[in-house]
């Protein structure tokens, strides 16, 4: 076995497990492990070798852009070629990630699987070596991140008054498109009153003087991803949002200065609604203060209360207090951060 990536995930097999194969379901770890694109196919890792098990639809480009994975076409159901390839490669301890497996497809993997191979929970192991970027990785963000900034620019001269959230959304779409880019995400674009809610929809509001409007949309490219939220003020702006917006850029930044390796995610994001409380804004704020975003917009680590986790170099996060006042007004200040060995890089800048 060649590929390093596969390498790492096998090391960790005995090490955390003691697994004698993992079977992987989840399109994002499929495509990290073997970096091509994979759709509703398996990956079954053995100690040895490595099967990507799809149908007649992908079976070409798979064997055409698969290196040093076997690629096996099942006819009917994919859990008859797993249960081959498990006699075949005595395959006694199986493991499969529950947070990915639906009970229906646990029955038939029960089912199917040889009566001495043992069906063995083992979460987030592909998940876990995802979480350190590599340099490849890092660099393909960055990439998102320069069309990103390019895209806020052209923004700056889309977002006035007179025109809807709608609109706004559609001018975006076609600025991303047309550098050959999707979407990480469905846009938020939410001004005045509708920016209260952390996950709005995209609406026919008009854009109004003297409002706040907030977007956050990320850029993906070759399945790696951005994520910013920036806020735009036009006209004149209340002392009520100006006060709210400088509040939460001290706690981001504040929270930021703390990011190196050894750190717990927790405190960060503690960090961050203790600025906010001295402020009395700390209500305001629900979600966690940030995620992890690579081939996924959402990914481990998180930077959460409930977080048991450490911050480690490779990693990169979203830094992203927000404060959402029912029925009045909402602002989020969100970047991305890269955790090195002396500290942290932030990859979108604070002024972008």
């Amino acid at each position: 076995m060649t590929n390093a990536r596969l390498k790492r995930l096998v090391e960790d097999f005995s090490r955390h497990k003691n697994i004698d194969a993992l079977l992987i379901i989840n399109d994002s770890n499929i495509r990290y492990l073997t970096q091509f694109p994979a759709s509703e196919s398996w990956l079954l890792v053995t100690k040895h070798k490595a099967f990507y098990i799809t149908d007649s639809r992908y079976v070409l480009e798979a064997r055409q852009g698969l290196k040093g994975v076997s690629v096996k076409q099942y006819s009917s159901m994919p859990c008859a070629t797993l249960c081959a390839l498990c006699k075949q490669y005595k395959i006694k301890r199986l493991g499969f990630d529950e947070r990915h497996t639906s009970f229906a497809l646990w029955k038939k993997l029960k089912e199917f699987c040889p009566r001495n191979c043992k069906l063995l929970p083992a979460t987030g192991l592909v998940e876990a070596l995802r979480e350190i970027k590599d340099e490849e990785e890092i660099t393909q963000v960055r990439n998102c991140l320069k069309l990103h900034f390019k895209a806020i620019d052209f923004m700056k001269k889309v977002v006035k008054q007179g025109i809807t959230e709608r609109q706004i959304a559609l001018k975006l779409e076609g600025f991303v498109k047309s550098h050959g880019a999707e979407f990480s995400f469905p846009p938020i674009i939410a001004s005045g009153s509708n920016s209260c809610h952390p996950h709005a929809r995209v609406s026919d509001r008009v854009i109004r003087n003297n409002e706040p409007v907030l977007l956050d949309f990320g850029i993906d490219i070759n399945g790696y991803k951005s994520d910013l939220t920036r806020n735009f003020f036009l006209g004149r702006i209340a002392p009520r949002v100006v006060q709210v917006y400088e509040a939460l850029t001290l706690a981001q930044r504040e929270a930021i200065s703390l990011i190196r390796p050894g750190i717990s995610c927790a405190q960060v994001d503690a960090h961050a609604r203790k600025v906010l409380r001295k402020f009395g804004l700390a209500k305001y704020f629900g979600h966690s203060l940030g995620h992890g975003v690579g081939l996924d917009i959402h990914e481990a680590p998180r930077l959460s209360s409930q977080s048991m986790g450490l911050l480690e170099a490779g990693m990169i996060v979203t830094v992203e207090p927000g404060v959402y006042i029912p029925n009045q007004f909402g602002i989020r200040v969100e970047d991305m951060v890269l955790v090195t060995k002396e500290g942290c890089e932030v990859l979108s800048g604070y002024y972008n």
